[in-house]
């Protein structure tokens, strides 16, 4: 009797040892974890980081870290070399307003360009014959023929947001179908955006018509008109492009006085 009551004690003195081992082993097992959960990679103290957390973490069917090698310490010249894993659900890959600022930066985009199509969209440029600005006559008899020396205005609006540049202007004059007169000016006019400017230009011009001589010769005859056609070529450039601009008019010219009726265009 007395031997079963000394096993019995000794077996409850077992179960309270086995027992008291196994809290110090697991306080002594998050202790070092959280020593190694410190560690310091810019080699600083780490206080209590050492070898055994992971010796004791293989245990548990863990490896040893690699970059490391189990110290919770790097190399200060691998510093910039070795990569850190940031977890998916880290905030910092969820910026905040994203939608937002796409949505911003397209709408500034397409306003931009919206603007720019609208300023540098090339508009039309106008040219409007003026008339005569001065003209002079002079007759040949023996050959009855008639000179005229014309001096024509030319108005020319600029209806772009850009300056145009006039590079030349070609004209030819023409009395019944018969070209009388060709001029070619050179010329380095600038016109403002959203202005007109005016042009002079002058032609020689000679008919050589027996009918027209003496409409132009005779006193009998009240009305001395001569109708001339008047066709031109302006070139333009703006924007590193070169553009023709075509225009024609009619015209009444008295070549008895030396003055210009109304004309029709």
């Amino acid at each position: 009797m007395d031997k079963l009551i000394s096993w019995f004690r000794n077996l409850c003195k077992r179960k309270e040892a086995d027992e008291g081992k196994s809290l110090q082993q697991k306080g002594s097992s998050a202790a070092e974890e959280n020593a190694s959960s410190y560690g310091s990679i810019n080699g600083g103290d780490t206080g209590g980081a050492s070898c055994a957390p992971c010796s004791s973490s293989a245990s548990r069917g863990s490896v040893t870290c690699p970059t490391c090698q189990g110290t919770g310490r790097i190399p200060r010249e691998l510093e910039q070399q070795l990569v850190a894993l940031i977890p998916y659900g880290d905030q910092r890959l969820k910026p905040r307003r994203t939608k937002l600022y796409v949505s911003l930066t397209v709408i500034i985009c397409l306003l931009m360009t919206g603007l720019m199509m609208y300023f540098l969209f090339p508009r039309s440029i106008a040219v409007v014959p003026s008339g005569l600005n001065a003209s002079s006559i002079a007759f040949d008899n023996s050959t009855y023929s008639i000179t005229l020396n014309l001096t024509n205005a030319l108005n020319v609006t600029n209806n772009n947001f850009y300056t145009v540049r006039v590079a030349q202007l070609a004209i030819e004059v023409l009395h019944k179908a018969l070209v009388i007169g060709k001029n070619t000016v050179m010329t380095q006019l600038d016109i403002r955006p959203l202005q007109d400017a005016q042009m002079l230009y002058s032609v020689s011009c000679r008919i050589l018509d027996n009918n027209t001589y003496n409409i132009c010769t005779w006193s009998r005859i009240k009305v001395h008109n001569v109708l001339l056609h008047i066709q031109g070529t302006l070139t333009c450039s703006y924007l590193a492009h070169t553009e023709q601009l075509s225009f024609e008019n009619y015209q009444y010219v008295d070549c008895r006085n030396n003055i210009m009726l109304l004309g029709m265009s």
